[in-house]
């Protein structure tokens, strides 16, 4: 009897580690794919492809890389955008039936979010979450690896993360200007 029991609990421990280690690889799929929904939904012509956020043609965007909100908030936002912002949303018809945020449509009237430009499914929503939770939020300054690992080793959009070298192969990538290195 002893030894059932502790088959059946060891059996119990490899099953929940590998639900865990799934669960893990999953999340990173997801974040994977959402790098991929981060750009078809054109998140990038607002956030950046950073998530640094500033200025975009839909105004201005809030940074995803200092924001607090949790991957369910974030689902909740790309389905159904914020009322009375430039944050569209990625649903069809999301406030019908007071699906979001409790709203009908009469309730937002001028308000309403406007239309994005592709409507996401919502595997595709939880996948965007995803990557923005893994791989943007909480992150400081964009860095050289970032952009070289969203565009590739060979984009010139990450040249302004390369340092510079002067003529004798130093590094003069954030040094202002001086009496000794102007000659004054």
């Amino acid at each position: 009897m002893k030894f059932a029991t502790v088959m059946s609990a060891s059996l119990l421990g490899v099953v929940i580690a590998m639900a865990t280690l799934s669960g893990s690889r999953a999340e990173r799929d997801d974040a994977g794919n959402g790098k991929k929904v981060y750009e078809r939904a054109n998140c990038v012509g607002c956030h950046k492809w950073s998530g640094v956020g500033g200025g975009g043609y839909g105004g201005a965007a809030l940074s995803l890389r200092q924001t607090q909100l949790s991957h369910s908030d974030i689902v909740e936002i790309v389905t159904c955008g914020r009322p009375g912002t430039g944050m569209p949303h990625f649903t069809a018809d999301p406030y019908k039936g007071g699906a979001c945020y409790g709203l009908q449509p009469d309730d937002v009237k001028d308000m309403m979010p406007p239309d994005a430009n592709v409507v996401l499914h919502t595997d595709e929503i939880n996948e965007v979450a995803s990557y923005v939770v893994t791989n943007i939020k909480g992150r400081g300054e964009p860095t050289l690896a970032e952009c070289t690992s969203f565009f590739g080793d060979t984009s010139r959009v990450c040249d302004i993360y390369r340092p510079k070298l002067d003529a004798g192969g130093a590094s003069s990538r954030h040094q202002l200007p001086t009496p000794t290195t102007t000659g004054r």
